[in-house]
């Protein structure tokens, strides 16, 4: 039961009363219940205004991002980002717009920062119809880009860190074109999430224009000062693809999609949802090429798990294995190969769903 405290207004205790009988006939509400505790725990506890702001004003950037994205959560997206610093003319605005028109034409939709340079001509390319623009407010910097200025998909971020959370949680590829600090930030961020599993397997993709070196450097820091110390993994590289080609870009992002779906875990193991069948040789194959892979087992062929009868993949087929929870460099390289092996039908070649 959820203690009010006791020095709340009668009126404000009689609504929250009203709020909890109807709890147990929501269809999440035990976790309704959980956010309630929370909160309800906190107004009994000190804590300073500004600790009451910080919680308020990231609830009311979550209201609004959960609201825009939830008609659109079966719609694969990509996320592009880049220097807001990149004029019309350039080459690496040019190929960002190309990219953008490109990608949604396979059936993708497209996120940005909805600022202006790359940001923009993310958007330009996309189209506003196929655009979400997650702006932050900042003292120094105008408002959305002309794309995105008085669209219902654009969302104004109060903190860096709600906005983080959305592009994570809502894109489906990432897609980095040259920027500064803050392309630079997301890169490694999302490398990091993706590294320590604490994001889903997704593909990043770096892009240049053709003739320049900005990935490439990239690249050479990360093998030379981080890689060749021993500070990331051998497999970690397998995490970004580094291309001058806009449908090359385009294919490492509908590829990845082409078998592999999504996964999860459910008690010890990791379950890999596929969008067709793969065969008992493709397994065995999957087996004697990602052994180091499993912390116990083999891989097998499963269909939805008894925890999984209620989810909206049940009719999928599956992969399960014990995964080792550590080398997921070599799970991008698992799910590479996977889609490789899987069965080449017309129907497996549309990923804009999920």
């Amino acid at each position: 039961m959820v203690a009010l405290p006791s020095d709340l207004p009668s009126g404000i205790q009689a609504e929250f009363a009203a709020v909890l009988e109807q709890l147990p006939h929501m269809e999440h509400g035990k976790l309704i219940r959980q956010v309630l505790e929370t909160i309800m725990r906190m107004t009994g506890r000190e804590a300073d205004r500004l600790d009451w702001k910080i919680l308020n004003h990231a609830l009311l950037d979550m209201e609004q991002g959960f609201q825009v994205f939830y008609p659109y959560r079966h719609t694969r997206k990509i996320t592009i980002f880049g220097s807001a610093r990149t004029g019309a003319m350039s080459p690496d605005y040019k190929l960002a717009q190309q990219f953008a028109k490109q990608v949604t034409e396979l059936g993708f939709m497209v996120m940005t920062g909805a600022g202006g340079g790359i940001m923009e001509a993310g958007n330009a390319g996309a189209g506003p119809e196929q655009s979400f623009g997650l702006n932050i407010q900042l003292p120094f910097e105008q408002g959305a880009n002309p794309v995105m200025e008085g669209d219902p998909k654009l969302i104004n971020f109060k903190y860096f860190f709600t906005r983080k959370l959305f592009f994570l949680r809502e894109s489906d590829a990432l897609v980095l074109f040259p920027g500064g600090f803050g392309t630079q930030d997301e890169a490694f961020e999302s490398l990091t999430l993706i590294q320590t599993g604490k994001a889903d397997p997704m593909p990043i993709v770096m892009v240049d224009h053709p003739g320049g070196n900005y990935w490439q450097g990239w690249d050479s820091y990360m093998r030379n000062h981080l890689l060749d110390r021993g500070l990331i993994s051998p497999d970690d590289p397998s995490l970004y693809t580094i291309t001058d080609n806009v449908d090359d870009a385009c294919h490492a992002i509908s590829s990845f999609y082409r078998v592999y779906h999504s996964c999860r875990y459910t008690s010890d193991r990791l379950i890999i949802r596929l969008k067709c069948d793969i065969s008992e040789a493709a397994v065995d194959i999957l087996n004697a090429e990602f052994s180091s892979l499993l912390s116990e087992g083999k891989i097998e062929k499963t269909a939805a798990l008894p925890e999984e009868h209620n989810d909206a993949t049940a009719e999928m087929p599956r992969l399960v294995m014990h995964f080792n929870n550590r080398d997921f460099g070599k799970l991008h390289q698992f799910i590479w190969r996977l889609n490789d092996l899987g069965d080449h039908r017309p129907e497996a070649q549309h990923p804009e769903k999920k």
